[in-house]
């Protein structure tokens, strides 16, 4: 962020990274407590107000004005144009989602086409956990941004159970001895690198000792 406070590398939405612009620009609006003016918008102030709804209502007005800055700041020209008229951070929210879920009955259908897909991933044989990783990712963002809940060990036993088997080992070693119920995504990632890089390791060193055995 700059000196203002105003982050200085915003998300932009360009038509093609909506589920990616959506968690990243909701997860901004959330650390600077103003994601709440996007979801339920602001009271008006009514007729003869007090001094304190006075002061409440210029505070959310403030808030409001730096919502809609940023959502208007993080969004290409083309989605510029869209939200150009609204003239709250609401108003502009709800036309983008509009825009790119379709409403309500696209997002059930998308979703159900989403959770076919989660239900089907599997490891490739080639694949490296990296890859894997990034590819489950991709699909719970999507699910998440269409109103799917899934939680983190919903996640974990999911690619516990479709990683190749290779990793039939370190699955049971992980299961054994984790409270998988406490354990983060990341944790998993990193304990499943871990392994294949002691794997590589090992075949480097065995592939070597095979060469110098048979020059020797």
């Amino acid at each position: 962020m700059n000196g203002g406070g105003f982050p200085l590398n915003l998300p932009i939405l360009d038509g093609k990274n909506w589920e990616r612009w959506f968690v990243s620009i909701r997860s901004l609006l959330g650390a600077q407590e103003l994601f709440e003016i996007v979801k339920d918008g602001y009271e008006q102030l009514g007729a003869n107000p007090t001094e304190r709804q006075q002061t409440t209502f210029k505070d959310c007005k403030k808030r409001e004005c730096k919502t809609l800055f940023y959502i208007q700041q993080s969004v290409d020209s083309n989605n510029f144009e869209r939200i150009s008229k609204a003239s709250t951070s609401k108003e502009a929210w709800e036309i983008l989602v509009k825009y790119y879920t379709g409403g309500e009955n696209a997002k059930k259908v998308k979703l159900q086409m989403l959770r076919r897909q989660y239900e089907l991933m599997q490891m490739e044989e080639d694949e490296v956990v990296v890859d894997y990783f990034n590819r489950v990712q991709v699909v719970v963002n999507q699910m998440r941004t269409n109103g799917e809940s899934l939680t983190e060990v919903v996640i974990i036993e999911k690619i516990l159970r479709t990683l190749t088997q290779r990793y039939d080992h370190i699955v049971v070693a992980i299961e054994e001895s984790k409270d998988l119920d406490k354990m983060k995504v990341e944790d998993l990632q990193g304990s499943l690198e871990a392994h294949e890089l002691r794997v590589r390791e090992r075949c480097a060193a065995t592939s070597t000792s095979q060469v110098q055995a048979l020059h020797a």
